[in-house]
């Protein structure tokens, strides 16, 4: 069995003014291809894809693909010359190193690129015409995709991650070889089925580690138990991306049975929209303000750490929970990170124990506030960050991009020990509470947002959609759904 491995992923925000270029996606190790993007994230869906496919004695080919980009999800459109690049070198490659057996194509669910409507259905439509019929293709994805039945137009397998946080990448990785593998042989005959449910929730309502996303992704979890060779993939879907196959979608795939498919699909489906009330009102979202003085009185009661978690700055640099701390006095937090490549490159030649008194973050977009003056002392300095001493035993920790904190251990890459800090002040919507709350760390979690309908607010009616109208999806509007008895 000879299978081409590529990828090119990413997690659009449109509503950000930053595209994304071919130079996010180029430097040092991207674009990566042969034994250095089969290597790519062993933990990941790569690893388990490779680690599976050479059980199988499989020939592994990796194609040149960017990997994820430097800006990470805080930044724009995917702009068309970037995708053609990229895109076009890959078709070249597979066109001149084939016959191929099977590719597969590690991908996000959530791109989106200038002038192509599903960027990564486009992608394996492209891969179809260059390798033929008889070719196996096989695609994982991110839950927060926004796909519809059209990647299964030119594909023949999905995979989609069942837990936020993402615990499970690698395993479908794992999954997709598998299937590939028996694909080629002749022993699974993929029939898929998709439903489109039209409901819109923000990223922060999906945690799958509490009801009623837990159930839904128990649920999913039972039919592929109680279904051999059944596999169901529940897109949660991401709102930040304007485009027209947003929200969510149930994929179904069984061993040559689409009735069997059809009926899992739709029992999803059924499930979704009957929970739909608190499927999208599952969190507790703070005011800002009020997030900050619950913080302190949890600290002052014994109830510490605690975790402030900003879901809503989408570009990196908001400035309102920075602003709020300090107008607050809070002491031993620290705030990681406010984004502000400027500042970092006017810094330049910064030692510790320089004095500071800067503005910093702010202005990046119009969910990002205005810049926060911060005096104090520069503790440390990085090849792409900054650490600054003020108050009461805070520090800030300025980056040159958006910069998620999932654990504790993670503030120890600028030079902090977690030890230090009673207050734990970051910008993360889901992903922090592998580290933070499934581990029990922090026994106070809070999760935030500003007073007003910013970028990352779960009000996603105030959001300036063009391709999307929000009133086709529950909450926004009064869709109607099929009502089934599976």
């Amino acid at each position: 069995m000879r299978i081409a491995v590529l990828m090119f992923s990413h997690e659009t925000v449109t509503f950000l003014k930053n595209e994304t270029g071919i130079a996010e996606f180029t430097y040092p190790g991207s674009p990566a291809a042969g034994e250095a993007l089969l290597a790519h994230d062993p933990r990941g869906y790569i690893g388990g894809f490779v680690a599976v496919a050479r059980e199988y004695g499989a020939e592994l080919v990796g194609i040149e693909s960017p990997l994820w980009p430097v800006t990470g999800s805080g930044s724009g459109w995917v702009t068309a010359e970037a995708y053609e690049h990229f895109v076009g070198r890959m078709i070249a490659e597979l066109a001149a190193q084939g016959p191929w057996d099977g590719v597969y194509l590690s991908v996000h669910g959530a791109m989106a690129a200038q002038g192509v409507a599903r960027p990564e259905a486009e992608l394996a439509r492209r891969v179809r015409a260059v390798v033929g019929k008889k070719a196996i293709l096989a695609g994982t994805f991110d839950p927060h995709g926004n796909e519809d039945a059209e990647f299964f137009a030119h594909a023949d397998l999905a995979f989609c991650v069942k837990y936020f946080p993402h615990y499970d990448t690698r395993l479908q990785g794992e999954r997709a070889a598998r299937m590939m593998v028996r694909a080629i042989r002749g022993e699974y005959r993929p029939a898929q089925a998709v439903v489109k449910v039209p409901i819109l929730t923000p990223t922060v309502q999906q945690w799958t580690g509490a009801s009623p996303w837990m159930d839904l992704v128990q649920r999913a979890l039972t039919w592929e138990a109680r279904e051999p060779d059944l596999y169901v993939s529940v897109f949660f879907g991401f709102p930040w991306s304007d485009v027209v196959d947003v929200g969510m979608t149930i994929q179904a795939i069984s061993n040559g049975d689409p009735a069997l498919a059809k009926r899992a699909a739709d029992d999803m489906a059924d499930a979704a929209w009957r929970w739909r009330k608190s499927l999208v009102n599952a969190a507790t979202i703070h005011l800002i303000g009020d997030g900050v003085r619950l913080a302190r009185e949890a600290v002052a009661g014994g109830k510490g750490p605690v975790v402030l978690a900003d879901h809503s700055d989408r570009s990196g640099g908001a400035t309102w929970l920075l602003a709020a701390v300090i107008g607050a006095g809070l002491a031993r937090t620290v705030i990681a990170t406010v984004a502000d490549a400027g500042a970092l490159e006017a810094l330049k030649g910064a030692m510790a124990g320089d004095a500071f008194d800067r503005a910093v973050g702010g202005l990046m977009d119009e969910s990002a506030g205005e810049p926060v003056r911060v005096v104090g002392t520069v503790l440390g300095v990085g090849p792409h960050w900054l650490t600054v001493r003020f108050g009461d035993g805070n520090v800030l920790v300025v980056t040159s991009f958006l910069t998620q904190i999932m654990y504790p251990s993670a503030i120890a890459a600028y030079g902090l020990d977690p030890a230090d800090f009673d207050v734990f002040a970051i910008k993360s919507r889901v992903h922090f509470r592998r580290g933070f709350d499934d581990s029990g760390f922090a026994p106070t979690i809070l999760v935030v947002e500003p007073d007003a309908p910013f970028l990352g607010t779960v009000r996603l009616d105030a959001l300036p959609y063009r391709n999307v109208d929000v009133t086709r999806f529950y909450p926004y509007g009064e869709p109607t759904f099929p009502k089934r008895v599976s």
